[in-house]
C-alpha cells in the first residue's frame, strides 16, 4: 500500500479514531494503488477505512515534539484536518503536498558552498517605538503578558526575534504617540521612564543573543536650543544618545548593538563623527553605527566622498526600500539594511507582503537584515497604522491577544538561522515566480526558504508593487560541495488562504529525502516553506487568551501608587506631551499622588505635534449594546434614537490643578475623533478652563471653533473639578459639581476617545479620573 506523509494534528497513542464517510468512498489512488494517509508529526497515525465506510485513525507511537495540545479535543483535531485533506486532496509522489505534477512547470536550481559563501545575515527583527507602538502592551496582567513576549522573542517558539530595535523617546509625536525622554530638561536624567528599558530586559530574558538598535525619532526642546534641529551642537546632542547608552547599561545591564542618527530626517556627517568620538571616549567601542534609517541616498554618496565618515558608519539603514538598492550603496561594501519595512496590516496579505520581502530585501537588494515596524500592534487600533504589528495586543483590560499569521512567516526564518550564519551564493529568483534563500552556519547545517506569494496578496503598504505573476511549479534543488552529503531535510509549511481565511501556518511535515544530492518540490502559489538540517523548530502555543471585550465603560484612576512600575498610568495614550505618575508633596490632602504633564518646551519634532498636549484613553466607539439600547428604547426611545444617531453617551470627570499663572490652561473632552500624527486637526468636545478666570466649549483641540465661552472663577495652583458630559447631540458642564455651562449643540463627531490635557506646554496635574459611557 502507497502511503503520503501528511501532518495532521494531535493524536494520543493507542487511540482509534472513526470517522463516518459518504459511501461509496472513493480513496485517492497513485499508480493504480489505493493511497492510504500516514499521520506524521505531531499527529502519527495511519489512516484506513473499514467495512462501515468510516476512516480509521489508528495512533501508533504517541505525541512527537515539546510543544502539543493535549485533552478531549485532540481526535476532534485529527478528524477536521481528515477531512481537510479528503476533500481539498493533497499531492504525494517524490514531491511535497502541492499541485499534480501535470500543472507544473520545471526548473532546477544549485546550492553550493565550494567556491565561497555570499554575505553574512545580520537577523531579523521588529521595532518597539515610532512611536509608542507597545503602549498597552505593559497594562497585561500575567500570565498573557508573558505570553507575548514569548511569541516575540522566545527561541525556537513563535517568531524568535534576533533583533529588537526601540526608540530614544524625545517627548515628541512620532506616530501613534510619544515616548518619554530620560532627559527632559538639561539638568534631568532619570532612567527608568517608560517601558522600552524593561521591554529591552525581557526580550534579553528570553534570548541572551537578541541584538539591540537604539533611534531617536523626536529630541527635548534643550537639544536645540530653541531651535527645530538638533545638529547645530552636534556635542551635546551626541552626550544625550550616549548618556541613554550609558544608562542602559548601567541602571538596567543592557548592552547596545546599534544607535542610529535621526529617523527618516536629514543626517549630519559632523554629527556622526562626534557620536563616534564620543562613544570611544565613553568606552562604548563595540557600539556600531547605523545611517542614516532614511533612503539610500545622500549617505550612500556621501560615504563614497568621505573617507573618515566611511570609517565610522558600520551599516546602511534604508527604510521601505521595496527589495532594491542602488550602485552607490553596493560600492560601499557597507552591511546594508532594510532597518525599516512591512508596516502592514497583520492580515493574510500582511503576512504575504513580510513573507515575500524577507526573502526578497537579500535577492533583489544584498539587504541582510530587515526590521519590521512594529513589534507588537499595542495601541489603540484607531490610531494611524493599526494592527500593523507581528501580532496583536490591544486589549489589557481583558487579557486578549492574537497571534498574527506574520509571527509564523517570521518563524520561517528565524527559528532555523542565526546572525552570522552566511548566504549562499545564489540568483535566488524561481522560474515560475517567487524567491528562494539559501543559508549556512559553515558547520554543515544548511537552510532553505522560499516563498510563492502573488501580487495580490503580497502588497506592503509602501512602496508601490511592480507587477508580477507566480505560477504552480516544480523546483529540483542540486547540493554540491559540502551539502552533498545531506541526507535528510526537515520540511516546515506555511500556506496562506485568501478565500476561507483558514490558513495552513507552520505546520511541520514529512522530511524530505535527498537521493544522490537531490530533491524536488511541487510548489503551488502563496506558500512558504523552510527546508533545513536543523531539528530545533518548534510550533509552540498557549492556550486561547480570554475573548475580546470592550474597554471598561465605567472606568477609573485615581493614580494613588507610590512606587509605580512604570512612569505613565494604565491605558492612558499621550499623543502630545508626557503624562507621568507625580508625588505632589505640597498638598497634604487628597491629592498626594497625581498625574501631571511634564514637557514644558516643544519638542524637536518628527511629526506635526500639536501646540497642545492630550493624551487620550478608553474606546473609539462606545456604541451601546443591543441589550442596552433595547433598554433605552424601554424608557426612553428619544434617548435611544439621539445614543443610535449621534453615538456616544459619555461623562468624563477629572479634578485639574493649573500650574501656569496667567496664561494656563487644561481640558477634559469627550469624542475625540483623532491622535498620533494627525493629532492636530483633532476634533471632538473639549471643556477647558483657564487660570485667568475664564472657561471655553470648543469643537476641536486647536481651540478655533468655539461653541461657548465665559466666566468660570477657576484660578491656578488650586484643586478644581471638571465634569463633561455629552447626551447625544448636546452636552453641558459643571465646575466643582455646579453646572456651568449647558445644552450645547454637538452633533459631530459622534465617537471618539475621552481625554485630557493642557492648553500648551505646561505643568498641570489631574487626578481621580473617571469616564462612563453608554
Amino acid at each position: 500500500m502507497a502511503t503520503a506523509n501528511f501532518n495532521m494534528g494531535v493524536c494520543r497513542k493507542g487511540r482509534t479514531a472513526f470517522l463516518p464517510l459518504p459511501a461509496p468512498f472513493p480513496l485517492p489512488k497513485w499508480r493504480g494503488r489505493a493511497l492510504m494517509p500516514r499521520l506524521s508529526g505531531d499527529c502519527q497515525g495511519v489512516v484506513s477505512r473499514d467495512t462501515q465506510s468510516r476512516a480509521v485513525v489508528s495512533c501508533c507511537s504517541g505525541v512527537s515534539g515539546r510543544c502539543r495540545r493535549r485533552g478531549a479535543g485532540a481526535m476532534e483535531q485529527c478528524a477536521v484536518l481528515l477531512w481537510g485533506w479528503l476533500l481539498f486532496g493533497c499531492s504525494w509522489g517524490p514531491g511535497l503536498p502541492g499541485v499534480g505534477a501535470a500543472a507544473l512547470s520545471a526548473a532546477t536550481y544549485e546550492l553550493d558552498d565550494a567556491y565561497g559563501l555570499g554575505r553574512q545575515f545580520d537577523g531579523i527583527g521588529a521595532v518597539s517605538g515610532g512611536g509608542a507602538t507597545s503602549r498597552l502592551l505593559v497594562n497585561y496582567q500575567e500570565p498573557y503578558r508573558s505570553q507575548i513576549l514569548d511569541y516575540l522573542f522566545k527561541p525556537n517558539f513563535g517568531a524568535s526575534l534576533h533583533i529588537l530595535k526601540v526608540e530614544i523617546g524625545g517627548d515628541g509625536q512620532s506616530t501613534d504617540g510619544t515616548e518619554p525622554s530620560h532627559m527632559h530638561y538639561e539638568n534631568d536624567e532619570n532612567y527608568f521612564r517608560g517601558y522600552e528599558w524593561w521591554l529591552m530586559k525581557e526580550a534579553k530574558k528570553r534570548n541572551p543573543k537578541i541584538k539591540l538598535i537604539g533611534l531617536p525619532w523626536t529630541f527635548p526642546a534643550w537639544i536645540g536650543k530653541g531651535e527645530n534641529w538638533p545638529y547645530d551642537y552636534p556635542d551635546v546632542t551626541a552626550y544625550y544618545i550616549v548618556s541613554w547608552i550609558l544608562g542602559a547599561k548601567h541602571y538596567h545591564d543592557l548592552d547596545i548593538d546599534y544607535v542610529g542618527i535621526w529617523n527618516e530626517r536629514a543626517f549630519n556627517s559632523k554629527y556622526i563623527k562626534l557620536l563616534r568620538y564620543t562613544l570611544d571616549k565613553h568606552g562604548l567601542q563595540q557600539v556600531r553605527i547605523i545611517a542614516s534609517d532614511r533612503l539610500w541616498e545622500p549617505i550612500s554618496f556621501v560615504l563614497l566622498l568621505d573617507s573618515e565618515l566611511h570609517g565610522v558608519v558600520d551599516a546602511i539603514g534604508a527604510h521601505y526600500p521595496g527589495t532594491k538598492t542602488v550602485p552607490n550603496a553596493l560600492l560601499t561594501k557597507k552591511k546594508l539594511w532594510s532597518s525599516e519595512d512591512y508596516s502592514t496590516f497583520n492580515d493574510e496579505v500582511g503576512a504575504g507582503c513580510w513573507a515575500r520581502i524577507l526573502n526578497q530585501n537579500y535577492v533583489n537588494g544584498n539587504m541582510t537584515s530587515t526590521i519590521a515596524w512594529n513589534l507588537v500592534a499595542s495601541y489603540y487600533e484607531e490610531l494611524p497604522f493599526g494592527r500593523c504589528g507581528l501580532m496583536t495586543a490591544q486589549e489589557p483590560w481583558s487579557g486578549h491577544y492574537k497571534v498574527e499569521a506574520p509571527i509564523w512567516i517570521t518563524a520561517h526564518t528565524t527559528q532555523f538561522t542565526q546572525p552570522g550564519w552566511s548566504y549562499l551564493q545564489v540568483d535566488g529568483h524561481l522560474e515560475g515566480g517567487g524567491s528562494f534563500v539559501a543559508l549556512t552556519d559553515g558547520l554543515g547545517n544548511l537552510t532553505i526558504i522560499i516563498e510563492t506569494m502573488t501580487y495580490n496578496h503580497s502588497q506592503c503598504i509602501r512602496p508601490p508593487l511592480p507587477h508580477f505573476t507566480v505560477m504552480p511549479q516544480r523546483a529540483t534543488f542540486y547540493l554540491k560541495g559540502s551539502f552533498y552529503m545531506v541526507k535528510t531535510l526537515q520540511v516546515w509549511h506555511s500556506r496562506l488562504d485568501f478565500e476561507s481565511g483558514s490558513s495552513n501556518l507552520f505546520q511541520q511535515l514529512h522530511p524530505v529525502k535527498v537521493w544522490k544530492g537531490s530533491f524536488s518540490l511541487d510548489l503551488n502559489v502563496d506558500e512558504v516553506y523552510t527546508l533545513t538540517t536543523l531539528k530545533t523548530g518548534q510550533k509552540c502555543g498557549y492556550p486561547e487568551p480570554p475573548p475580546p471585550q470592550p474597554f471598561p465603560s465605567n472606568y477609573k484612576d485615581d493614580f494613588n501608587i507610590r512606587n509605580p512600575p512604570f512612569s505613565e498610568a494604565p491605558n492612558f495614550a499621550d499623543q502630545t506631551g508626557v503624562f507621568e505618575y507625580f508625588i505632589n508633596a505640597s498638598d497634604p490632602g487628597d491629592h498626594v499622588f497625581t498625574l501631571r504633564q511634564v514637557v514644558v518646551q516643544r519638542p524637536i519634532t518628527w511629526a506635526s505635534d500639536a501646540d497642545q498636549t492630550i493624551s487620550l484613553i478608553g474606546n473609539f466607539k462606545w456604541l451601546p449594546s443591543s441589550e442596552q439600547f433595547l433598554e433605552l428604547c424601554e424608557f426612553d426611545s428619544t434617548a435611544a434614537l439621539n445614543s443610535f444617531s449621534y453615538g456616544v453617551n459619555m461623562t468624563v470627570t477629572c479634578d485639574i490643578y493649573i500650574e501656569k499663572q496667567r496664561d494656563g490652561g487644561v481640558f477634559v473632552a469627550g469624542r475625540v475623533d483623532n491622535g498620533g500624527i494627525y493629532v492636530r486637526r483633532t476634533k471632538g468636545v473639549f471643556f477647558w478652563v483657564f487660570s485667568d478666570g475664564t472657561y471655553r466649549v470648543t469643537g476641536d483641540l486647536a481651540g478655533e471653533e468655539i461653541l461657548m465661552k465665559g466666566l468660570s472663577g477657576v484660578r491656578d495652583n488650586a484643586w478644581h473639578t471638571l465634569t463633561l458630559n455629552i447626551q447625544g447631540a448636546s452636552a453641558s458642564g459643571l465646575l466643582n459639581g455646579y453646572p456651568l455651562w449647558e445644552n450645547v449643540t454637538v452633533s459631530q463627531p459622534s465617537n471618539g476617545w475621552a481625554a485630557i490635557g493642557t492648553r500648551s506646554f505646561e505643568f498641570a496635574q489631574f487626578d481621580n479620573f473617571h469616564v462612563e459611557a453608554s
